[in-house]
């Protein structure tokens, strides 16, 4: 990102903001509620575009790539995507259907190879045997964790989690922070972001922070 502004109306979500995140970085970005955390997150998930400044996202220019391409190379986990899969979704299929970047699976058809990818995820992330559930019916942790399963189903270059232990009791906060721990120390992990604004729900082995505040570094 370099000379990153956004604008809504009369309102400045980020000004001025130059960053960059390399191959093998971990990063978490610290801020306040109303930082401009957020908002940072979608301009790196190619959801959103600057008002001024220009955006690469692995490489590509964000004004001039297909972005439905370039998001299947992003893997996301928000509050904004929980709140958009359809109760009634079944674990399996949240996370196989990361392959299409839908939400709600219909008429795709997926081999034998991505069923039993999508039940490795679930399994490393301590969820094996749910795949049958609905999603509707899971704790706030197993959704948490589901998400992030899918979040890795395509291989993503770029991982993005958006505060993924909100609102997570502390056993289950202290359960997903391992977990994501072990990933922050697999040498084969895409380069991740995590948005939060608690330094207690920074997991060991991330390696830079970003602070912000009024939507300034």
């Amino acid at each position: 990102m370099d000379g990153i502004g956004v604008r809504r109306g009369t309102a400045t979500l980020l000004t001025g903001v130059d960053w960059a995140v390399e191959l093998d970085e971990r990063w978490v970005v610290l801020g306040p509620n109303g930082a401009g955390k957020t908002t940072l997150l979608r301009l790196a998930a190619a959801e959103l575009h600057p008002t001024e400044g220009v955006v690469h996202v692995l490489g590509e220019r964000l004004g001039r790539v297909n972005v439905f391409d370039l998001r299947t190379r992003i893997g996301l986990c928000s509050a904004a995507l929980t709140q958009r899969v359809p109760g009634d979704e079944t674990v399996s299929d949240v996370v196989v259907s990361a392959g299409y970047g839908v939400l709600g699976r219909w008429r795709e058809r997926y081999d034998r190879g991505d069923v039993d990818r999508a039940a490795a995820l679930l399994d490393a992330l301590g969820m094996a045997g749910f795949g049958g559930r609905a999603f509707g019916t899971l704790s706030s942790g197993e959704r948490k964790r589901t998400l992030i399963a899918r979040a890795l189903m395509t291989d993503p270059e770029l991982l993005l989690l958006d505060e993924p232990a909100a609102g997570l009791d502390l056993g289950g906060r202290e359960d997903l922070l391992a977990r994501l721990t072990a990933l922050a120390a697999d040498p084969d992990a895409p380069a991740s972001v995590l948005v939060t604004h608690h330094v207690e729900e920074i997991p060991a082995g991330y390696s830079h922070g970003l602070l912000l505040r009024e939507g300034r570094i």
